[in-house]
């Protein structure tokens, strides 16, 4: 009888932050693809874009003009999948057909007036004020009595469903906790009434033991690939120190986590020598006016593509009726990005 081997034969590993399982079956890995290809665009955008509805000093499609700004700006979402204005509602609750009003504040982040300057390609410092913003705005918004949980995210790319190139990112607020954060929320809760500690603490330390899904390292912040990861190349951003929030950091753990972010992003342009598409986001306490804590300040990385620039990953059939799949095992993903170089291929010499 054959010896099990993780990075070749199927088995099923367990997330204990969504209390979830997923197969993993790295030998389809090997397996010939005449599928859907992606398109590869161009990476030649300029500066500034006279028709981009973000780019500063231009007139959004609402009418509204756009200050000249120099670094991040934010304004509310001329679109937004969330409103502010409380509603009046008479309950008539049954057990199969529940529903309730939400509220909420949508809001767009422009990480920098440069049209084509995405985050892999941006200062450190500018992306110190990024993460800046990210903490102001998780105040603000959190301030009000209808806000009880602050989603900061990215989607960076056309294949993941990002509406304009301009380098930005997204906050939705909201008066309920979101289904994937309230699944995190309960599972880190339980840890911690066991255990009296972290469970994203306790996995870490295990991590960095093992070293075998460490893809960078700082002192405050680690990136790794998941045991439990779904996508191909997903990473998770998990701070050394146990904090429940953005507003927690000191001013050397805000720019460490910029750098960090800086550097993952740059090895996910180096994978397949490409703008790296992407939706990542900042999992941290709700902001419901109670202790929390067993959150453990954590960012996800979820990108879609697995073979090169041209071929993702699809979550369908069985996906979408069993279990989240993957076709390459953590550590093999891992050891693919830790091994890439840390300078952007835009700017390596010939």
């Amino acid at each position: 009888m054959t010896s099990f081997n993780n990075n070749e034969h199927p088995h099923r590993r367990y997330n204990p932050l969504l209390d979830e399982w997923i197969l993993v079956s790295p030998h389809r890995a090997k397996r010939p693809w005449q599928g859907q290809k992606e398109t590869v665009h161009e990476d030649n955008r300029p500066e500034h874009d006279k028709d981009c509805y973000l780019c500063a000093g231009n007139v959004r499609a609402n009418g509204v003009k756009n200050p000249d700004y120099t670094d991040c700006y934010v304004f509310e979402n001329d679109f937004s999948a969330l409103l502010k204005e409380e509603v009046t509602f008479e309950s008539k609750a049954q057990s199969l057909f529940q529903l309730k009003p939400e509220r909420g504040i949508n809001k767009v982040v422009c990480f920098s007036p440069k049209h084509n300057l995405t985050l892999p390609e941006m200062e450190v410092s500018d992306i110190e004020k990024v993460v800046q913003t990210w903490a102001a705005q998780y105040i603000e918004l959190g301030s009000h009595d209808f806000i009880n949980y602050v989603q900061i995210f990215e989607n960076k790319g056309s294949v993941m469903g990002c509406s304009n190139p301009h380098p930005h990112g997204q906050i939705w607020a909201q008066s309920s906790l979101p289904t994937q954060v309230d699944k995190t929320q309960k599972n880190l809760r339980a840890y911690y009434e066991k255990n009296k500690t972290s469970l994203l603490k306790d996995y870490l330390d295990q991590e960095l033991k093992k070293e075998e899904r460490i893809v960078l390292e700082n002192e405050h912040f680690v990136v790794l690939v998941p045991f439990w990861a779904t996508w191909p190349y997903e990473t998770i951003i998990i701070s050394k120190r146990h904090f429940g929030n953005i507003i927690a950091m000191s001013n050397e753990e805000t720019k460490a986590f910029a750098e960090i972010i800086k550097g993952i992003t740059m090895k996910y342009d180096n994978l397949f020598e490409t703008s790296f598409p992407y939706s990542s986001g900042i999992h941290q306490a709700p902001t419901d006016r109670v202790s929390h804590p067993e959150w453990h300040f954590h960012m996800h990385f979820y990108p879609p593509l697995l073979r090169n620039a041209t071929v993702k990953k699809f979550m369908v059939g069985y996906e979408m009726l069993g279990e989240a799949q993957r076709d390459i095992s953590p550590e093999q993903s891992a050891k693919i990005l830790r091994d890439l170089p840390n300078q952007h291929y835009k700017t390596k010499t010939t």
